[in-house]
């Protein structure tokens, strides 16, 4: 089955005017101000979980007796 012409010339002249677009992003699409991709909740969390176990861990170190 071959493509008719009409199809191959609307593809093409899209294709086009998507070249002629490239890099004219509007600013509305581009990001501003300091939007986090975690919640706060999240993040407290996840530093919780880190200062916690570090603490857990010299603890551990200082009452085992040093290097064990």
């Amino acid at each position: 089955m071959t493509t008719s012409k009409r199809l191959a010339v609307r593809k093409v002249d899209r294709f086009q005017k998507n070249i002629t677009k490239r890099g004219a992003v509007p600013e509305t699409t581009t990001k501003k101000g300091k939007d986090y991709p975690v919640g706060p909740v999240l993040l407290g969390f996840f530093v919780f979980v880190v200062i916690g176990s570090s603490l857990f861990q010299i603890i551990r170190t200082a009452t085992s007796g040093g290097m064990a």
